[in-house]
């Protein structure tokens, strides 16, 4: 099906991926609030048994990314399609539920623009090629992770271990790195945040970071080599302490108040993604 796409017109490849794009980022939206709830129900469910006088879970109502229909959060009427349409709906019902009148967040409309944008923006570079397919599932991937850290402190197994093995399936056939690379990216990006958790540990006694951190930069690694992770720490870390002094000048953060590392990775294994081998080029060449 991509090679027929392939042979349109430039624009019409360009407009076609801003359209699913768009498409998935309102899906995504859904992905980033459903999820984090399913895996609580899951975790619930698993602890019942070992309560005592509990030895069967109680049965709810079906909870999953498609059931039930979506719903206003705040009055629960039912989103209708029409009010589901991809940043229209949003203008459209100027950034209100149709029923209740309650604000709805920004971070919807945003979701799907930058959804849009990127899938556009890779249509733009690579055509609809597997490379672009590629490229979108690694952004989109990346872009939930961080929004779902950055809400919960949390990165799902669910995400972190399908983004790790699909990297290296892309770059089983010459994708992104050699697959010897990619294998060693995903090993030592694991054991880096590892080893830095446990001396932290050690000589402090509490946990600086979660294991969560350690999948991601491992995925990251399976995607990009090896070669790119020194400079993903370092641009992630530096990200990470440019926005937590920013927060505390705003007082919106207390000094020694744990934050989510995830959406900073993520946000540094893109850049590393898109702009990785001019940075180290510009380095070496410095």
């Amino acid at each position: 099906m991509l090679e027929s796409l392939w042979l349109l017109p430039a624009g019409w490849q360009i407009g076609l991926a801003a359209v699913w794009g768009l498409l998935i980022g309102s899906f995504l939206n859904v992905l980033i609030y459903r999820l984090p709830l399913m895996l609580e129900r899951r975790w619930a469910a698993e602890c019942v048994p070992l309560q005592s006088g509990n030895d069967v879970p109680a049965a709810d109502a079906p909870f999953n990314l498609l059931v039930p229909a979506s719903a206003c959060p705040q009055c629960q009427a039912p989103i209708r399609a029409w009010q589901n349409i991809p940043l229209l709906s949003f203008l459209l019902q100027r950034g209100r539920c149709g029923s209740c009148g309650v604000t709805i967040s920004w971070r919807y409309p945003l979701v799907e623009l930058l959804g849009g944008l990127l899938f556009a923006g890779f249509a733009w570079q690579y055509g609809l090629s597997f490379t672009w397919l590629a490229a979108c599932f690694f952004s989109m991937m990346l872009l939930a992770l961080a929004l779902i850290d950055a809400r919960t402190r949390l990165l799902p197994d669910d995400l972190t271990l399908p983004l790790l093995w699909a990297g290296l399936l892309f770059n089983l056939h010459g994708g992104h790195v050699a697959l010897a690379d990619a294998v060693i990216g995903a090993v030592a990006g694991y054991l880096s945040l590892w080893s830095v958790y446990w001396l932290f540990k050690l000589v402090t006694g509490k946990e600086g970071m979660g294991y969560g951190d350690f999948k991601l930069l491992a995925a990251l690694g399976a995607w990009l080599g090896w070669m790119v992770l020194p400079l993903i720490i370092l641009l992630s870390s530096v990200l990470g302490a440019i926005a937590g002094l920013t927060l505390m000048a705003l007082s919106r953060h207390e000094k020694g108040q744990a934050m989510p590392f995830g959406p900073y990775l993520a946000l540094a294994g893109w850049v590393a993604f898109v702009w990785g081998g001019a940075i180290m080029r510009w380095y070496l060449g410095a």
